[in-house]
């Protein structure tokens, strides 16, 4: 083992790794004599890792004492794959906005109640906003939450009740409600501030084939940049195709209005 991994990895974490991915390989009969065996660990220590995995839903156990994959196993590999197919999709839409405003696109996403700003296209600017890309925000203070939001929950402020909200203590529920119903009616949000001291967002969301929101481009830039001119003529048109095309790539067919 090298010094870097040995340093800053813990020897039991590592040992739930290959344990899940044992179970993972195996179809049948997993039990704790037969994780031993192939782990090399005592059958004593298989046993406390087993116990710790199976409390947090990662792994199940029948009757007669044979394990396999938990439901939360599963459901974390759905979001890794969702994640995964939602960046090979969206990466060149991404470099072609990218490249024609030469400002920084990303793809968000919503995790419990927070955006995460999962990749990025940078621009070639000598001032730019910082790299944001494993970054969270509670999805009320920025751009991109907003658009995810407001465009696949219509009554999110009615399940929302009392929040707190930074700096100004109670969150605002009816100017959100507001910011909310313009972003659905424009179908683009935009904030200055949202994410760090004169940054301009641009966010719009991104549908799947059953219409579901599953993210949001989102373009940051320096504000002075961003100008209401350059704003509604080049960059909201620009953000709004790049979202249908990549929407259609995710199998979302917008129905035409009669």
């Amino acid at each position: 083992m090298d010094r870097a991994r040995g340093t800053y990895s813990v020897q039991s974490v590592l040992k739930a790794f290959d344990l899940l991915e044992a179970l993972a390989a195996e179809e049948v009969n997993v039990t704790i004599p037969f994780l031993a065996q192939k782990l090399d660990l005592s059958r004593n220590k298989v046993f406390r890792l087993l116990a710790t995995l199976e409390d947090s839903g990662f792994i199940e156990r029948d009757d007669v004492g044979v394990y396999r994959l938990g439901l939360h196993a599963f459901e974390m590999a759905q979001h890794i794959l969702k994640s995964a197919s939602l960046i090979r999709l969206a990466h060149p839409v991404m470099e072609e906005l990218a490249r024609k405003h030469d400002e920084a696109v990303y793809i968000t996403v919503m995790n419990n109640d927070e955006v995460l700003f999962l990749d990025m296209v940078d621009s070639f600017q000598q001032i730019k906003a910082v790299d944001m890309v494993g970054q969270r925000f509670p999805f009320f203070t920025n751009a991109a939450g907003k658009a995810i939001k407001a465009m696949s929950s219509p009554d999110i402020i009615r399940h929302m009740g009392r929040r707190r909200g930074g700096k100004n203590g109670l969150l605002d529920l009816k100017q959100l409600e507001k910011e909310l119903h313009e972003i659905r009616k424009n179908g683009v949000a935009i904030d200055v501030g949202g994410v760090g001291d004169g940054i301009c967002a641009v966010a719009v969301a991104i549908r799947d084939y059953a219409g579901k929101v599953v993210g949001a481009l989102t373009m940051l830039a320096p504000s002075f940049r961003m100008l209401q001119e350059r704003l509604e003529q080049e960059i909201i048109p620009s953000m709004r195709e790049g979202a249908e095309i990549l929407s259609m790539k995710f199998g979302y067919a917008k129905v035409p209005a009669y």
